[in-house]
């Protein structure tokens, strides 16, 4: 196995990547770069949700670019220089770049191949482009021991920050002891866990409430997987066998944010169906734990970020864009114009937070 330092040697000039150069990323730039203040100070903004795809990979999970959500722009780098303009006019310095799990029904050879292939297109990218990236490795959640040496595997020799993971895996919360080894060596390594929802969990199993107008399965279903996934987390008390799990939850951590005073009382209530005590057998109360989660601000209205804030602490906040799907194209905008935060609190979410926990310099 080569190691770290070979690898990034090689990816800075590997063939058949076909990264754009420099006078045509520059043109892009030309057209003007939007950067962010405040104090006086120039601010690196890390966009902590967005979205790659490697079509080679996809093709063995059977998958294909430019069909259902599959977008062309999901490529990199072919699309190098239409996302670097993006990024430039909305302000946004660094990327965190994801992968949806689309390969946990697959075997283990075959999950094991699309994972090899691209935690080496990521690192490629991230190396060739290392002011504008980095990336999470993806991992075979489903078999959970060839999961933890992808995941070693990212960080030791492909320089990758962390995994990004599913909300479920098969019908198997995220919490199921299966699984346990996995959260164990994450966190052993002290890297972070990006946790993103898919259709194969909560929007495929109540699709049938989810037909009709409005996009439903993805505008329900993809926070609803998200509150089910974190909730598991905090009450089949993972969060309290590996407390110093760094997870970091797309979409605002679902729903589970904005009604979490219910958690606390539901053993409450019942305390029959809890044994073990107020909140059975938990350490601490329910909302405790989502302090010390991490989260993206993709709530959409500034009284939605500041309840967030209000819940969890700005520290656990940072951007999210999901590009290149778009949501939203204001992403700075919407921390800057959110009251009641502190020009030093607003710093932390465009940069600060994101900086710490993915080991990002913010140094000029």
């Amino acid at each position: 196995m080569s190691s770290r330092r070979e690898f990034l040697g090689k990816a800075a000039g590997l063939a058949g990547v076909a990264f754009v150069g420099c006078s045509l990323a520059g043109a892009a730039r030309a057209q003007g770069r939007r950067t962010v203040t405040l104090r006086g100070r120039r601010m690196k903004v890390i966009d902590v949700h967005a979205h790659a795809a490697v079509p080679e990979a996809m093709e063995l999970g059977g998958q294909k670019i430019g069909v259902g959500t599959n977008r062309p722009d999901l490529v990199l780098p072919a699309t190098l220089a239409q996302r670097l303009a993006d990024m430039d006019a909305q302000g946004i310095d660094m990327e965190a770049l994801s992968i949806n799990a689309y390969w946990y029904h697959t075997e283990r050879e075959v999950a094991k191949k699309i994972c090899q292939i691209q935690n080496e297109k990521l690192a490629e990218i991230c190396a060739k482009n290392p002011d504008r990236f980095v990336a999470y490795a993806s991992v075979a959640l489903q078999h959970p021991d060839l999961a933890v040496e992808q995941l070693v595997d990212g960080v030791r020799k492909y320089n990758l920050r962390g995994a990004a993971i599913g909300g479920s895996v098969e019908g198997l919360e995220l919490s199921n002891p299966k699984f346990h080894a996995f959260w164990a060596r994450v966190e052993e390594l002290g890297v972070p866990v990006f946790i993103h929802p898919q259709g194969t969990g909560a929007p495929k199993e109540i699709k049938q409430r989810l037909q009709g107008n409005g996009r439903l399965d993805n505008v329900i279903g993809y926070p609803l997987e998200t509150t089910i996934a974190l909730s598991h987390l905090i009450f089949d008390a993972t969060l309290d066998r590996f407390p110093r799990l760094k997870i970091i939850a797309a979409h605002g951590g679902g729903f589970l944010p904005s009604y979490a005073g219910r958690s606390d009382r539901g053993c409450i209530t019942v305390p029959a169906a809890c044994p073990g005590g107020p909140h059975g057998g938990l350490k601490k109360a329910p909302t405790e734990y989502l302090k010390q989660l991490f989260y993206d601000t993709m709530v959409f209205t500034p009284e939605g970020l500041r309840h967030l804030a209000a819940e969890v602490g700005t520290s656990q906040l940072m951007v999210g864009t999901d590009y290149p799907f778009p949501w939203v194209k204001t992403a700075v905008d919407h921390v800057l114009s959110t009251q009641g935060l502190s020009d030093a609190e607003k710093a932390a979410i465009l940069e600060g937070n994101a900086a710490k926990l993915l080991g990002i310099s913010t140094q000029a």
